[in-house]
């Protein structure tokens, strides 16, 4: 066994005083050493004067009986400050590095290039009456294909343009904070979501195009992110312009072939799937390039299928 004195700085010993304290009780025991010396510290900052004691298996801190209570106060004290020490690994959304920049000019430009192939809405074109949104068809004749394609088609030009401008930001910061495989797949499985819960809820005879219900759901997604502070201070101030762009697309989308429910039902579900996406092991998976390369290809592996589906 190996034993350390350490005495209060008060005490003078000298060769005739041969009387040594009764160290006699334990006040910490374990097999962190470390945990001893620091406490060691402690008592010696305060002048209670202890003993280290070492087996192979344990480290030991022991006063005189005089100072136990004292002793306990003190280590006491210094375990309830230091309980959140050292400090756990941020795992918050500021601190993931992006592997590559967010694929916004290849989806912006994808919906925009997609348009000139496409038009304006159209019942005499066959884009619109295979791939846009149609309840009865997605109901009753399990088109569920349809919940995605209609995302890529919009009603005209000035559709197209509001779309590509709030959801082009929206999407750029969104995939900065979960990467572009999750930033992806999550956007098309939520705006998926919510488009089905419309055609549930409003029944046969309903039809929508757009990429407004992609755009809500990444503001649902984004909020409950910044609701469970996954959002770093810096980015928080950009949240009032996602309410503000909100605002305007819903004010500014409202035509004749766009579906405010389906605005509605993208931000709902987007809530649930930011939550989601807000959990530690999530945060975690971030960080793997392959599985973020992954999914990305896989988003973009859905989108092409069901337009397959759509035009076979």
């Amino acid at each position: 066994m190996f034993t350390h004195d350490s005495n209060s700085p008060g005490h003078n010993s000298s060769k005739e005083d041969n009387t040594e304290p009764a160290y006699s009780e334990t006040v910490l025991a374990t097999e962190k050493e470390q945990d001893v010396m620091s406490c060691s510290l402690v008592l010696s900052s305060v002048g209670i004067s202890h003993r280290i004691s070492q087996t192979p298996e344990n480290t030991f801190l022991q006063v005189s009986s005089e100072n136990l209570h004292a002793a306990q106060f003190q280590i006491q004290s210094y375990l309830y400050e230091n309980r959140n020490w050292p400090p756990k690994p941020d795992t918050s959304v500021e601190t993931f590095t992006q592997f590559l920049q967010p694929p916004t000019l290849l989806l912006i430009g994808a919906l925009a290039l997609f348009f000139t192939v496409t038009g304006s809405w159209s019942m005499d074109s066959s884009w619109f009456t295979q791939g846009a949104g149609d309840a009865d068809k997605i109901l009753q004749g399990h088109e569920y294909y349809r919940l995605i394609t209609a995302l890529t088609l919009h009603a005209d030009a000035v559709h197209l343009l509001g779309n590509c401008l709030f959801g082009g930001f929206l999407f750029h910061f969104f995939c900065r904070l979960t990467g572009n495989g999750f930033g992806m797949f999550a956007m098309l499985l939520t705006a998926g979501m919510g488009n089905y819960i419309n055609v549930t809820l409003h029944g046969d005879n309903h039809r929508f195009v757009g990429f407004s219900t992609a755009v809500f759901a990444i503001i649902g997604m984004l909020a409950m992110l910044n609701r469970h502070g996954r959002v770093s201070k810096r980015y928080v101030r950009v949240i009032p312009f996602m309410a503000g762009a909100a605002l305007l697309a819903m004010i500014g989308s409202s035509g004749e072939r766009t579906d405010l429910g389906a605005h509605f039902f993208g931000l709902c579900a987007g809530f649930v799937t930011g939550w989601i996406l807000g959990r530690p092991l999530f945060l975690r998976l971030r960080e793997s390039l392959l599985l973020q390369t992954s999914l990305f290809i896989f988003s973009c592996a859905i989108i092409i299928f069901c337009w397959k589906t759509a035009l076979a």
